[in-house]
């Protein structure tokens, strides 16, 4: 997807010049796959140009949503994208560090896009190294942070690089958690997966193995769109 100034989609517009990290696929699909359904309050942990909460907003109609955002900048153009979309009297958000985010509310889910590439080298660009790096998130500090947003039968969607959704993964079942769906995301069909979107909860699964799918990007010859990742974004993309 091209780094523009602008995304438009079918019913809101992401204007991120001022945002370290993009509009990209791979977030995209998060907002269009997440388990938002029967949700009153939702919470969007790092928000960044504000695209998941829009995008669940979108997609759960009458769910109120907070959305919290460390940097300055994404934070004040989040709070314009809102502002212009349909969405903004259920929106609303929070210049903050998620982890002294105080809140009267417990949510019934939330939605995170966190920092990630723990092991990487850092980048020169102190911005992009907040949106990108687990170092002012930890992954044990953000399951802490869940279990005291989020009520005790709710729910949290990810999304991560493979190699860090399978720490993750581990992390969060250590600490009580059951992963009841995962979404394995490919650029195309003779492609690994690159990405891991994954849903938990500490409820106890009906069934032993979580509902686990592959969803690929293009098929096979690189270009053309795949059928389910048409289906999935057909609410979103213009192009759709």
């Amino acid at each position: 997807m091209a780094k523009n100034s602008s995304f438009q989609f079918k019913q809101f517009t992401i204007q991120q010049d001022q945002c370290a990290m993009k509009v990209c696929t791979d977030a995209c699909v998060l907002g269009a796959w997440a388990d938002v359904v029967d949700a009153d309050r939702i919470l969007d942990i790092g928000a960044g140009t504000g695209l998941l909460s829009l995008m669940v907003a979108q997609r759960n109609s009458y769910a109120m949503i907070d959305a919290v955002e460390i940097d300055a900048e994404a934070f004040y153009q989040a709070g314009e994208n809102v502002e212009k979309s349909p969405f903004h009297e259920r929106i609303t958000l929070y210049h903050s560090a998620v982890q002294e985010f105080e809140t009267e509310h417990h949510y019934d889910v939330i939605i995170t896009n966190p920092p990630f590439f723990q092991a990487d080298l850092l980048s020169p660009v102190d911005q992009k190294n907040l949106a990108r790096h687990a170092g002012s998130l930890g992954f044990e500090e953000l399951l802490q942070t869940i279990e005291r947003l989020l009520k005790p039968d709710g729910r949290f969607n990810i999304l991560l690089p493979v190699e860090e959704g399978n720490i993750f993964r581990k992390k969060a079942e250590a600490a009580g958690w059951h992963l009841t769906k995962e979404l394995n995301l490919c650029h195309q069909e003779d492609k690994k997966a690159f990405r891991q979107l994954m849903t938990f909860s500490k409820q106890h699964l009906a069934e032993n193995e979580p509902e686990a799918e592959t969803l690929h990007i293009y098929q096979e010859d690189g270009k053309t769109y795949h059928p389910a990742f048409k289906d999935l974004l057909k609410d979103f993309y213009l192009i759709f």
